[in-house]
């Protein structure tokens, strides 16, 4: 018999202004605890969707994000907690927004592509300008048209890097690495990104011919749904230090921000390693909550053909980004007739928000190697972790939190309480409030269009229609998922960015 709401959140109570637990009892099997962080308001979303389950079990659709979470617990070999950040909403298997971290010593510990997501290292890059808005201004329409021309758009866009099969291997295996080596990046670019731009345990061979077809046509382009280009402006500086270490001094400077991941190619690689999955649990009698958690051992042969081919996804994610930093550095330089140095268009940071990767963290005092899980959710490393560029020890790693279609972005830095709450783990956007169908059903395309141009904000999309699904109605909003995290000391604020100019799919 299917619990009442009011049943419900007896098993949910608040741990503190930001942060609520949820309690082993509130879904079967569950081994460690569930947490997820909410202020007032977004709190009422969370518990909305939950009574909204609740009132209509059985009717089909996702599981409410805190279900998710809590099924997420109850994963084999999982440490700590099942841990949500203030963007989390429903999404395939985990939340996304949630991460969880399996001890590689316990032979029992999964690996779980519903943990990582269809789109492999979808993340954010933002480079930086010695630019100001008054400098773009009179050029603003000229620039997005610039840029939008540059950078390949949409459903079923192909790119304009050119790359045949033995190109798309090798970038397969070597990520940034190729880009430098191909002169599409600056070498700098690297030390500016998170892994280095390269995962070392990529193996092209376990990325199926499938997956390799998707993705040769589309290296370099930016796609539809929630990805874009966006010049923003520095509209407020919270910490200046750290701001300075960017290369960020003062309101008003323009950056530029890229939202995007690995396309077709992950989404096949995900695909294709559920399928796998499905046959390894009935064969080494895994169970699960829910059979969108399809998982396998870490140390099984499907496990590892996973992460290998996951890895390589990550590198193409990677590869896909600094193509799209070239044409984007090309397209200023063309307007400015200048070149991207004189213009100052160094990358202050990528981060990525859908990976899993083994890292090493201290758990009850004690050393352990564990793999992250991250889905929706941003690494956020504190000043003097041996992982982060020199440049941001002092500071800690720079948090490339993207805004909403029109609203703003921000820059955050990572905390050593985050280090011992989350694992060094912080949102990565302001997550949907509502469905992709809601929104089309609710919106008019027109309508969000003229609201941005009202905001000054020139936009360049190739499916209008789109444009529906991501209107700032559609998502939570991303003060609010910033402001949590900042309160709840698990990362801190840097720099708010204003958009300008927006290029979608």
């Amino acid at each position: 018999m299917p619990r009442t709401y009011e049943e419900e959140l007896k098993f949910i109570e608040r741990i503190d202004d930001y942060s609520f637990r949820i309690k082993k009892e509130f879904q079967p099997n569950m081994l460690v605890e569930g947490e997820f962080f909410a202020n007032s308001r977004l709190q009422y979303l969370m518990f909305d969707e939950l009574k909204n389950h609740c009132k209509y079990t059985g009717q089909g659709g996702f599981l409410p994000a805190v279900k998710q979470i809590a099924n997420v617990a109850a994963l084999p070999g999982i440490v700590k907690r099942s841990i949500a950040l203030p963007d989390v909403h429903s999404g395939y298997g985990f939340a996304i927004g949630n991460m969880a971290a399996f001890d590689m010593d316990n032979p029992e510990a999964i690996l779980s592509p519903g943990g990582v997501g269809f789109d492999i290292n979808c993340g954010v890059r933002l480079l930086r300008t010695n630019l100001f808005e008054k400098d773009v201004e009179p050029v603003k329409e000229q620039l997005t048209q610039t840029l939008f021309n540059h950078i390949p758009v949409g459903v079923g866009s192909k790119g304009m890097i050119p790359m045949n099969a033995r190109d798309l291997e090798e970038a397969l295996e070597m990520g940034m690495d190729w880009s430098l080596r191909e002169g599409y990046i600056w070498a700098e670019d690297k030390e500016h990104c998170e892994e280095y731009g390269r995962m070392l345990q990529a193996d092209p061979t376990k990325v199926s011919a499938r997956a390799k077809k998707r993705g040769l046509p589309q290296l370099g382009t930016l796609g539809a749904g929630n990805h874009y280009a966006e010049i923003q402006v520095v509209e407020e500086i919270y910490n200046k230090q750290a701001a300075k270490r960017m290369g960020i001094d003062e309101a008003g400077q323009v950056c530029v921000m890229i939202h995007c991941g690995s396309r077709g190619l992950g989404h096949q690689v995900a695909t294709d390693a559920l399928t796998e999955m499905e046959r390894a649990m009935k064969r080494d009698n895994i169970v699960v909550n829910d059979r969108q958690l399809a998982c396998a051992r870490i140390n099984s042969e499907e496990g590892q053909n996973y992460y290998k081919s996951m890895a390589a996804a990550a590198n193409y994610a990677w590869v896909n980004r600094s193509s799209m930093t070239f044409l984007c550095r090309q397209a200023f330089a063309k307007i400015f007739n200048s070149t991207p140095d004189d213009l100052d268009m160094h990358m202050i940071y990528d981060v990525s928000h859908n990976i899993a990767k083994i890292e090493q963290h201290m758990l009850d005092g004690k050393l352990k190697t564990l793999m992250m899980h991250r889905k929706g959710a941003t690494r956020a490393f504190p000043p003097n972790h041996p992982l982060i560029p020199v440049d941001y020890q002092l500071t800690g790693q720079p948090v490339l939190i993207g805004g909403t279609m029109g609203t703003c972005s921000y820059v955050l830095t990572g905390t050593e309480k985050g280090m011992e709450r989350t694992f060094g783990t912080t949102c990565h956007g302001a997550g949907r409030a509502y469905s992709r169908a809601k929104s089309r059903r609710n919106l008019d395309y027109m309508t969000v269009l003229e609201n941005l141009k009202q905001k000054g904000i020139s936009i360049r999309v190739a499916s209008p229609k789109l444009v529906m699904e991501e209107a700032p109605e559609s998502y939570k909003n991303v003060t609010d998922v910033v402001d949590t995290c900042h309160g709840a000391g698990i990362s801190d604020k840097c720099i708010k960015l204003r958009p300008i100019a927006v290029i979608k799919g």
